[in-house]
């Protein structure tokens, strides 16, 4: 029996200036000079493999502090700039799909999976990989192409790795198959799924480590 035949995008989401300079958001975990290299590698493996590649900017109001359109911060990173692409997505939500063209991209281009890399894993990322599963469709995280940052409020604090690492396996659990960019280009170049987990089974596994003998 033949295997059915994946529709994979890359999504690049958000690897702008933001995150590297200045005082804005700048991410910790993984540190962007890991993390920016994979997301350049998995750029140029899926250009080699003819596996489409949509980039995405978040443009904020005008005034507001951050990602402003006119600003330096605003701008892709370089490295991302400066590869191909074949769409460009401009947002001003979190979730890649309000406001913008890319449900009716995915629908013409008739795209099946979508490969989520970029900034940042708690935010935008988890904001499009939510409703990309809701609307039926196959997500693939890839966690060291992503990133967090620490945070402070007033309900709590948590480090950027806390974050990054709750956010991996909550989203492994039923919203995307996480993996590494590594894994993912070789399944990607086989042509093959990456399988996520299940909500129970995660769950049943968590309360077994919580209850073994140290």
């Amino acid at each position: 029996m033949n295997k059915p035949t994946l529709r994979r995008a890359l999504v690049v989401i958000d690897v702008q200036n933001e995150y590297f300079e200045g005082g804005g958001l700048p991410i910790e975990y993984p540190p962007t000079g890991q993390s920016l290299p994979k997301v350049t590698q998995a750029m140029d493996a899926a250009s080699a493999a003819g596996i489409p590649v949509v980039v995405v900017r978040h443009h904020a109001a005008k005034g507001a502090p951050l990602f402003q359109a006119d600003a330096h911060n605003g701008q892709l990173h370089p490295e991302v700039a400066r590869r191909p692409h074949d769409h460009l997505v401009t947002k001003t939500f979190p979730s890649v799909f309000t406001g913008t063209d890319f449900a009716d991209w995915i629908a013409r281009e008739r795209i099946d999976t979508l490969s989520l890399a970029g900034y940042m894993t708690h935010n935008c990322d988890a904001a499009t990989a939510f409703e990309a599963m809701h609307r039926g469709l196959t997500v693939e995280f890839l966690a060291d192409a992503s990133g967090s940052l620490p945070y402070a409020n007033a309900a709590g604090r948590a480090s950027a790795e806390e974050i990054h690492r709750v956010f991996c396996v909550v989203f492994h659990s039923n919203f995307a198959a996480v993996t590494s960019t590594s894994d993912w280009i070789a399944a990607m170049q086989a042509g093959e799924a990456i399988a996520k987990d299940n909500v129970l089974l995660s769950s049943r596994r968590g309360r077994a480590s919580e209850t073994a003998p140290a």
